[in-house]
């Protein structure tokens, strides 16, 4: 069948709906379908003004970026300005497009599926809606949005109609599900698939976490290392709290791997409070993501108390993966606490964040580091799969014999001088 993605985010971006979205891309391929990814020129987290290629065939797959503004993160009118202009551009372009047999709508941009929907309306096909995070929820949870006012009605209409267009809704948790399903969605056309471990990129890196150590100052350190998307969804601010609770403690150090708009701020306080137990990295390639997540020795989770069933920090799959400690600051339940954290705190709570870490860095935690199931329970190859076969089921209207006839099975990772975020 011909497969349209739409996400912002692509090969070779470094945020991590790219990777998923590039992983489905080459799984689909896989299995005999052929691939167009539509999504933006500019790097999600874009620190160096890099633009991509308008047009580019990449294993397989059609990939067309359009532009739109690039105010960047600073403010929240900015973020809105260069969100409406890249849907504005990609709704243009489609209209160039013929139709497709299945359109998957990602939500990078917000509410990008809306154009999904509509765009099957327009020239046929079945629309199937992947919820990374639920919007225009997230934004009133976090305070950008007022509930009631005019503008969180329209959001809101436009999410319950690509809802309602979709033959297939793909949460990413139970907690995820059950909002939609308080939308009016048939729980029968909602498939509950969490992201996958990056299980075949990823594997404890000895040798590296050495060496990433070694450069960047971690010798003979415990590392509390925070790696992915520094969000407003995601407050750090207990953690930061934390380490300037433990800024006498030497041979303890906080690392902030990643982008996004928060990081300014631990920057900032870092600074403001001479916090030399703090240090702040970019987001790292995928060929150094290995060694430097197999640095910490402590990793944390952060999620914030409204966003439960709103936003899915899926870089705890690759923490599992690794086997490396983590604790999670954040509300409980959630689909964190259900995975058995070997820490745990709620925002706050500086004094327990604090207990923890100099508990687990008394006991060297890395030293009895052990895979745990992560692999088998998020690995990629059965989650992936799934996910393939739940689209192929919603597109089998078209779907020929042939193509039914072989077997679900993931395509290879995308090559290790690719980028992946954590977040």
């Amino acid at each position: 069948m011909r497969v349209l993605i739409l996400n912002q985010t692509f090969h070779p971006d470094v945020a991590a709906t790219a990777q998923y979205a590039s992983d489905l891309a080459l799984a689909l391929v896989e299995r005999g379908h052929q691939v167009t990814a539509v999504c933006g020129r500019r790097a999600y987290d874009d620190g160096r003004g890099e633009r991509y290629a308008a047009h580019e065939t990449w294993k397989g797959i059609e990939i067309h970026r359009v532009s739109g503004t690039q105010f960047g993160k600073k403010a929240r009118w900015r973020r809105a300005v260069d969100f409406g202009t890249y849907i504005a551009s990609c709704s243009v372009h489609l209209l160039t497009h013929g139709s497709y047999d299945l359109v998957i709508g990602m939500t990078s941009p917000p509410l990008i599926s809306w154009i999904g929907a509509m765009f099957t309306r327009l020239k046929g096909g079945r629309f199937a809606f992947w919820v990374m995070d639920l919007n225009p929820d997230e934004a009133v949870a976090a305070g950008w949005l007022r509930e009631g006012a005019l503008v969180t009605r329209v959001l809101q209409w436009i999410l319950n109609d690509s809802l309602k267009a979709s033959s297939l809704v793909v949460p990413l948790d139970t907690f995820m599900a059950q909002r939609i399903e308080a939308k009016g969605v048939d729980p029968a056309r909602i498939d509950v698939l969490p992201p996958w471990s990056l299980d075949d990129s990823l594997r404890y890196d000895a040798a590296g976490r050495a060496s990433f150590r070694a450069q960047h100052g971690l010798d003979g350190k415990f590392v509390v290392m925070y790696s992915g998307n520094h969000s407003p969804c995601h407050p750090l601010a207990t953690l930061v709290d934390a380490a300037a609770e433990l800024r006498h403690r030497d041979d303890i150090v906080f690392a902030f791997i990643g982008g996004g708009s928060e990081q300014a701020t631990v920057k900032r306080r870092a600074a403001d409070e001479q916090l030399r137990n703090v240090v702040v990295l970019p987001y790292q390639p995928l060929e150094a993501l290995a060694a430097s997540l197999s640095s910490a020795d402590l990793h944390v989770v952060v999620m914030g108390n409204p966003f439960v069933g709103m936003v899915h920090p899926s870089k705890v799959y690759n923490i599992r993966a690794l086997g490396i400690p983590y604790l999670y600051i954040g509300p409980e339940p959630s689909h964190v606490t259900a995975l058995a954290p070997a820490f745990s705190a709620r925002h706050g709570d500086v004094a327990s964040v604090v207990q923890q870490i100099e508990a687990a860095a008394a006991r060297g935690v890395t030293a009895v580091r052990s895979m745990s199931a992560a692999p088998v329970e998020h690995g990629r190859e059965r989650l992936l799969g799934r996910l393939v076969m739940a689209l192929e089921a919603a597109g089998s209207h078209i779907l020929h014999s042939d193509v039914v006839a072989r077997p679900a099975s993931p395509a290879r990772p995308a090559s290790q001088t690719d980028s992946v975020s954590t977040s």
